[in-house]
């Protein structure tokens, strides 16, 4: 997201619709490249935020798990907002166990 990316959303414009076809062409590339297909990409997505919920409490509003292509490389990124670590998590960290 660049800069201009989050002074849009902070102020509530909607982004120019050139460049939301761009993000979507983009999202397309990225699962043809991958070769995965939206249901396999839901059951990581869950899987994700099951294992990370473990550890922390997550504003799953906020969240995203997508693909994400830049030149010929695609990534899956998570942006999982977190809210507090949770007390669990702690105490295996202070038993020394992961």
């Amino acid at each position: 997201m660049t800069m201009r990316d989050l002074f849009d959303r902070l102020v509530g414009r909607s982004p120019a619709s050139a460049s939301t076809a761009k993000a979507r062409l983009q999202l397309v590339l990225a699962h043809d490249r991958a070769d995965l297909n939206p249901e396999l990409l839901e059951q990581m997505r869950r899987e994700i935020l099951a294992v990370v919920q473990k550890y922390v409490e997550l504003d799953l509003e906020g969240g995203d798990v997508s693909l994400e292509t830049e030149e010929r490389t695609t990534a899956l990124v998570a942006n999982l907002p977190i809210r507090r670590v949770r007390d669990s998590a702690l105490q295996l960290l202070a038993r020394g166990e992961s």
